[in-house]
């Protein structure tokens, strides 16, 4: 049974960091690109970062290039943002979010809220 579980969410103040780790079973982690997205309310789900199976090539949306930091440990089988000098506009349930590409298939996570406000 595949799991990708998400902790580290919840309430920080603005300007205040937080990291969010998802820990996977089930799965030959090493091969799989993992990333992690978000989800505000009343927002579609957006890409925030990705990281490559052999924790290389890390990519950023723009919104949060420079703050924000993807890792994995393929050890610990578990991928993790960090994300610094939060703002409001980072509220929003995280989701992990595991691809193979060969053959494709791909795995979401129960979600982690994170609510950024005063």
């Amino acid at each position: 049974q595949v799991q990708l579980v998400e902790s580290g969410g919840g309430l920080v103040q603005p300007g205040g960091s937080l990291r969010l780790s998802c820990a996977a079973s089930g799965i030959t982690f090493s091969v799989y690109v993992m990333s992690w997205y978000r989800q505000a309310p009343g927002k579609e789900r957006e890409l925030v970062a990705a990281i490559t199976s052999a924790g290389g090539s890390p990519d950023y949306a723009d919104s949060v290039k420079g703050r924000f930091t993807i890792s994995r440990d393929n050890a610990k089988t578990t991928v993790y943002l960090r994300m610094n000098s939060l703002k409001p506009d980072a509220t929003a349930v995280y989701y992990c979010h595991a691809r193979r590409p060969t053959p494709w298939v791909t795995y979401w996570g129960q979600g982690t809220q994170v609510t950024v406000s005063s």
